[in-house]
């Protein structure tokens, strides 16, 4: 049985990726600082199973990350500890810097001497797993599809703390051999979605007939991505991706938000006729 320490394993895209990791019979380390985005609620079926540890805190805390390290000794971490909304990044950055910066280099600090200590074939075979975003591509639309050689160019506060810890994860591979995977994906949307993103969002609020929220034209292009098979990609390149590399992940489904907002806007009238 595998053991995997997954950080942020609370929120939207961790909290699904550890429900299918152990029915799939994984055992998971869920280390989570409930911010925000976090919720407990996500796990509930998980509650008095022996294969979900779940621990609050954070992945800047040294000590706790090297404690459970030791502890649990994991064949993987899959990181997806983050601040993530870009509204909140304009205005507050430094809460994202804080954890999206300083926190991951908290996290490969400990990573990085966990492995070390590691022989063998658990030594070979561990994988340190970082998910990321393509927003620090910048803006889609505007160049044509994000391939992994896109130049980087972020363009808020989160995309730009995002694109900082991709390159101390990289550098961490090529200045210490600490063995790293990066994913960079797009618009998840699914289970457990935060309300304030603009799916949910726009469904609740057309569900209680208020102003549906679209920022300026609502012509800014997103892929969309279905979060389930989003963590069946990590999942993949977790067992096939070559140490080092970074894959793009995406659902191959570009729409302009305010298309998204229409076609939710039609569903609801199928569904929930006024």
């Amino acid at each position: 049985m595998a053991t995997w320490l997954v950080t942020g394993g609370a929120g939207f895209i961790g909290g699904n990726f550890v429900l299918e990791a152990v029915a799939r019979g994984e055992r998971v380390v869920n280390l989570d600082a409930l911010t925000y985005a976090g919720n407990r609620d996500t796990l509930a079926s998980l509650e008095g199973n022996p294969e979900h540890v779940f621990v609050h805190g954070d992945i800047g805390d040294r000590a706790l990350v090297a404690r459970l390290l030791a502890e649990h000794r994991p064949d993987a971490v899959v990181n997806f500890a983050a601040e993530s909304h870009v509204d909140r990044s304009i205005d507050g950055p430094a809460a994202f810097v804080q954890t999206n910066v300083v926190g991951t280099l908290a996290l490969l600090e400990a990573v990085r001497d966990y492995w070390k200590g590691l022989e063998g074939a658990a030594r070979d075979a561990f994988r340190f797993l970082h998910v990321s975003t393509d927003e620090v591509y910048g803006s889609l639309g505007e160049t044509g599809l994000f391939t992994e050689t896109t130049p980087y160019a972020p363009n808020s506060p989160y995309s730009a703390s995002k694109a900082a810890s991709d390159h101390l994860v990289r550098a961490f591979h090529h200045t210490y051999g600490l063995p790293v995977l990066t994913t960079n994906c797009s618009n998840n949307y699914g289970p457990y979605h935060f309300p304030e993103k603009l799916i949910p969002l726009v469904i609740a609020k057309a569900l209680d007939g208020e102003p549906l929220p679209v920022y300026g034209d609502g012509r800014q292009v997103r892929d969309w991505l279905f979060v389930a098979d989003h963590c069946e990609a990590i999942r993949t390149v977790l067992a096939k991706g070559t140490v080092g590399e970074t894959y793009n992940v995406g659902g191959n489904s570009e729409k302009q938000n305010i298309e998204v907002v229409r076609a939710i806007c039609a569903l609801l009238d199928q569904r929930r006729p006024r």
